[in-house]
């Protein structure tokens, strides 16, 4: 009797959905234990039929949203991240301000202080950019797209969103001419 209780309250705690499926048979009783109503259990050996659990991983799909492994060996020593990660955001600045001398959005606004790029665009969102030195990553507040950490790939000589592979400067060119109707070009280096 108390092994079904604990088998059912083990049910409504483990949700199926979040098993793999060659772990399902760890929700029912060991085939070790014998339970009875007739013979009352031991604590041990309901514990031991309780800490049944599964460790495989759940199944994902090849298109899942699975941020891709870091190669450790590429990550960019801290005086090289600051020289790359500070050109990228002060070409940004220099951008974004010309941009808004030329697109009519009230409210538009650029500032940088403290190591953090502020684009605000009034009613359309503001933006935020900034460094993460000890992960050597630039970090995008979007209000289109949300947060997102962009890695340096030395390959593509490009911050990249590992999670989804996007270009930081494609990303925000793209957000841009949505929200104002203007294309902007990020990526020249005129």
């Amino acid at each position: 009797m108390a092994s079904r209780f604990l088998l059912r309250r083990m049910s409504r705690v483990v949700k199926p959905s979040l098993t793999h499926r060659s772990c399902s048979h760890l929700l029912e009783p060991s085939r070790h234990t014998e339970f009875s109503e007739n013979t009352s259990s031991s604590p041990r050996s309901l514990i031991s039929a309780s800490r049944n659990f599964c460790s495989c991983p759940p199944n994902l799909d090849n298109d899942s949203q699975v941020p891709a492994a870091v190669d450790y060996g590429s990550l960019l020593q801290e005086d090289e991240f600051h020289r790359v990660a500070n050109s990228t955001i002060h070409d940004l600045q220099e951008k974004f301000e010309d941009y808004g001398d030329y697109v009519q959005v009230d409210g538009f606004d650029v500032d940088y202080g403290n190591e953090v790029l502020t684009l605000k665009m009034g009613a359309l969102g503001t933006y935020v950019l900034n460094k993460q030195t000890p992960n050597r990553q630039i970090w995008l507040s979007s209000p289109v797209s949300g947060p997102s950490r962009f890695d340096w790939d030395q390959n593509a000589q490009a911050w990249i969103y590992r999670r989804t592979k996007a270009n930081l400067l494609e990303l925000l060119e793209e957000e841009f001419e949505q929200l104002c109707g203007e294309p902007i070009d990020l990526s020249s280096n005129s």
